[in-house]
């Protein structure tokens, strides 16, 4: 049941806005759906990944307590621009410009109350960080004759930093919201951990940047045969697949029965490798040179003879496998190796054994 306005206390100016206020609350409540719609919809289309997105309709008693602290200088609900909060919270700094760039697409931004608290701050001091854009909703983004004023209130949109977040709440809660003034030590405390938030939050858009900056060189390595420079991990192995090194002796172990390819991926071989001691693209392209001839070989003993039509694309590469793990550790060698590509199983151990007769075979055509 709602509570009379009489019994809040206020005087008649504010009074008035908060009856204002609950004849309006539909239109706000319908604010807050289209705003976070809007936002949402153009985050994903810009694919950009965000730790949250929320909005609430600022409720009776927060109104009040505003009203009571500082209605005189409301003319009326109109001037009160957060009735409609919205907060989009991001992971690193330099998404939350990307996102303020995208807010002033979708809304009429009022320049004139919105507010970059980042650069309110000296830079011997640390605290609060966040950008706040008062808007509107344009008409051409939306528009209902049954709420008129939807297009007329403004809203306040917040985009900050995830640990920019976790400062604003711990502040809120330990220094604002609990009505009392904090002892100067616990000041201090606060102001340093703002620091080390701060300092977290640049450190991971700095490591962000450089792995990206990494990734690219590392690409640019790969397109360009440098393999003896490029480390081998999840990123340049990805990459090296992507040249199609081990196509032509697909192809060749295909014609074989004239078969059929069928494309899988490559990347499980990426950590056999890695316990073969292979540390570089290089080291990667040396197996495959010097194993290339025997590794097709081995097909030859695998499938002629067989009414097999279909192939699968990672033969060529598992076969380079096999037998350089057959040149580091025999059929042991090729055991390990199997137990490292499919799990540890006893069959691994009879494969190996077949494999192992096989290429001595070769060895000794």
């Amino acid at each position: 049941m709602k509570k009379a306005l009489e019994e809040y206390g206020l005087d008649l100016h504010g009074t008035m806005i908060l009856e204002d206020y609950r004849e309006n609350l539909p239109i706000f409540n319908k604010m807050k759906d289209v705003v976070l719609k809007a936002l949402t919809e153009c985050l994903t289309r810009s694919n950009i990944v965000v730790s949250g997105i929320e909005g609430r309709v600022k409720t009776e008693s927060s109104l009040v307590g505003k009203l009571e602290l500082k209605g005189h200088k409301y003319r009326d609900l109109t001037d009160i621009t957060d009735v409609v909060g919205v907060r989009v919270i991001t992971f690193y700094t330099e998404e939350v410009d990307k996102i303020a760039a995208l807010v002033d697409k979708l809304f009429s931004v009022d320049w004139k109350n919105s507010v970059d608290k980042r650069k309110q701050l000296g830079k011997d001091t640390f605290g609060y960080m966040s950008l706040h854009y008062i808007c509107r909703i344009p008409a051409s983004l939306f528009s209902d004759p049954a709420c008129p004023g939807i297009n007329e209130y403004r809203f306040e949109v917040q985009m900050r930093t995830a640990l920019q977040h976790v400062w604003a709440t711990m502040n809120h809660d330990t220094g604002y919201k609990s009505g009392v003034e904090v002892p100067p030590e616990l000041l201090r405390s606060l102001t340093r951990l703002a620091g080390i938030l701060e300092l977290a939050d640049e450190e991971f858009s700095r490591i962000r940047k450089e792995l990206t900056d990494y990734r690219r060189k590392a690409e640019q390595l790969v397109k360009d045969g440098s393999f003896d420079q490029v480390s081998l991990n999840g990123d340049t192995w990805r990459s090296y697949l992507g040249l199609d090194p081990f196509g032509t002796l697909n192809a060749k172990i295909a014609a074989i029965n004239q078969a059929e390819i069928q494309q899988l991926s490559g990347m499980p071989y990426l950590e056999p490798m890695l316990q073969m001691d292979l540390k570089t693209l290089g080291d990667v392209e040396e197996m495959r040179k010097n194993c290339f001839d025997r590794a097709y070989q081995l097909a030859v003993h695998q499938i002629s003879g067989t009414d097999l039509d279909i192939i699968a694309s990672t033969l060529g590469l598992q076969n380079i496998c096999i037998i350089h793990a057959f040149d580091l550790g025999g059929k042991k060698g090729i055991e390990h190796f199997l137990d490292n590509l499919n799990g540890p199983s006893k069959y691994n151990a009879e494969t190996a054994g077949r494999l192992y007769t096989s290429i001595n075979n070769i060895h000794n055509m």
